[in-house]
């Protein structure tokens, strides 16, 4: 079944895509300081705990779905120096912006290449990656089952995925806040900053609909991974998903 990610609720999966494609398009060149301002600076907290949770060494080849401006590639990069990164994402111009940081010297030395790819439908062979990062992809994509599934085929036996994601805050109070602050504030932000505040409407609405820290870890055992573990941080406005692929 494919979804609406704004909702929750059973729709073409074209509604989704084609809504994301149009919205990061134009957004492109200023998404990252949108993540800034709007986290208060919070986002890179949550990716070096994502650092600290992938299990990536020097001689692995990592896949790093939803890969955007290349923020957890050149995070991996920089962490841990893997042999090898590809970097795919669903929206060419936000790879355009990963290519620039990439020629001022982003990666450190460490290779990496970058494909337009639909995490639904991923071109790799099977068993083609040790580790596959992804950090606020999996809630943009209306056919979640269907892409945890690819991710997991392409992993070696063993391998892990990572996934950073926004999430629901455990305390109710705070929920309420955060509720609020998705509802009124996101929006705010993301007009002033990029002139697109409809498209930071559909972001609010989709992290409210997305499924809670259990229900993500749900998702990936249907999908076939084991031992799903996670960490809350900010209170639970984003957690990082850990899922092993059996041996």
């Amino acid at each position: 079944m494919t979804i609406d990610t704004a909702t929750g609720e059973e729709a073409p999966a074209e509604i989704s895509s084609e809504r994301v494609k149009d919205i990061f398009s134009h957004i492109a060149k200023k998404y990252e300081r949108f993540n800034a301002v709007s986290s208060f600076g919070a986002y890179r907290a949550w990716l070096d705990g994502m650092m600290r949770q992938a299990p990536i060494g020097p001689d692995d080849d990592v896949l790093d779905i939803a890969g955007g401006t290349g923020d957890v590639t050149f995070a991996v990069a920089r962490a841990k120096k893997p042999r090898h990164i590809q970097c795919t994402d669903l929206v060419p111009e936000m790879l355009d912006v990963a290519r620039a940081h990439m020629a001022a010297g982003a990666s450190r030395g460490v290779p990496v290449d970058f494909e337009v790819v639909d995490a639904q439908d991923i071109p790799y062979a099977d068993a083609s990656f040790d580790v596959v990062t992804m950090a606020y992809g999996i809630r943009n994509m209306p056919d979640r089952p269907r892409a945890l599934a690819e991710m997991h085929r392409v992993l070696k036996p063993g391998g892990a995925l990572v996934c950073l994601e926004f999430s629901t805050p455990p305390n109710r109070a705070w929920r309420s806040l955060y509720g609020v602050y998705l509802k009124h504030l996101i929006p705010l932000w993301g007009g002033l900053i990029t002139g697109d505040r409809d498209g930071f409407v559909y972001l609010g609405k989709s992290i409210r609909a997305f499924p809670d820290q259990a229900g993500l870890a749900a998702l990936m055992y249907r999908a076939g991974f084991v031992d799903v573990t996670w960490k809350n941080y900010t209170g639970g406005i984003a957690a990082v998903h850990v899922a092993k692929k059996p041996e």
